[in-house]
């Protein structure tokens, strides 16, 4: 019944029809279906990372090992922080793990909170930074350049995408440096400054974009994909049963992620 629930998307009241009982009986059942831990084997990881929300009073902030797809640890949080990113991965080495590398998103000061083990910035989430500056189709000829730029990102390798970056400033640069006259308070400022928010985001994430490229034997993903389609996949089949108490919500996700 457990499996047909959290998997098989069925309702209670699909679940009440087809055992012939009511749907307090089917709630009853399953609120006390025990969700049995599944013992982990201690071994080398290469953890994804990354938190997902429902509305404002829940999140699940999850640690997958990018080599077997399985979860490692969970914890529900209110905020996203970093000290709670490090508190996941020192658990996670205090029993026993070796932590080969890590892929996370680029939360400010997270990546260098990591100083002996090699850090991926997620190439999706760098793309969606320069996308909210620039948009999907940036109407300046050096925006639209950039993203041309950006869209090998996930296709070439180091030198190849630093120099087409380096191709691109060195054409733009004078126009990054434009600045326009406020006629009300006489100060100038940069004219196009999300042009340059989006440059400067690419160039101060640089080192840790190919960290993939740069310890090529580890197989460390470019991006944190295999998580967050887990994320996806989860909310899906949570949608089958809204209205659900926070804490048969909590059993659901506890039953699908295992962690």
């Amino acid at each position: 019944m457990w499996e047909e629930y959290s998997i098989g998307k069925q309702t209670y009241s699909q679940l009440a029809s087809k055992y012939k009982c009511s749907i307090k009986t089917i709630q009853r059942k399953l609120d006390g279906y025990r969700i049995i831990e599944v013992k982990k084997e201690v071994r080398e990881v290469i953890v994804l990372m990354d938190t997902t929300y429902w509305g404002k009073s829940l999140g699940v902030m999850l640690f997958k090992d990018a080599i077997t797809k399985e979860n490692l640890l969970k914890y529900y949080v209110k905020t996203e922080t970093n000290q709670l990113y490090v508190q996941g991965i020192e658990e996670l080495k205090s029993k026993g793990y070796k932590i080969l590398g890590i892929v996370c998103d680029g939360r400010k000061g997270l990546i260098q909170a990591f100083k002996d083990i090699p850090v991926q910035m997620c190439q999706f989430h760098q793309s969606a930074i320069i996308r909210r500056y620039l948009t999907k189709r940036p109407k300046l000829q050096a925006g639209m350049e950039l993203m041309d730029v950006l869209n090998l990102m996930k296709q070439t390798d180091k030198e190849s995408f630093v120099g087409a970056l380096n191709l691109w400033y060195d054409k733009w640069e004078q126009f990054l440096k434009e600045r326009t006259i406020n006629e009300t308070t006489h100060k100038s400022f940069y004219t196009h400054k999300k042009l340059r928010s989006a440059y400067r985001s690419i160039k101060t994430n640089l080192p840790w974009l190919f960290t993939w490229y740069d310890n090529f034997e580890l197989k460390i993903p470019n991006t944190t994909n295999a998580i967050d389609g887990h994320f996806a996949d989860l909310k899906n089949k949570l949608r089958n049963h809204n209205g659900l108490s926070l804490t048969r919500k909590k059993k659901f996700i506890d039953g699908f992620l295992k962690a």
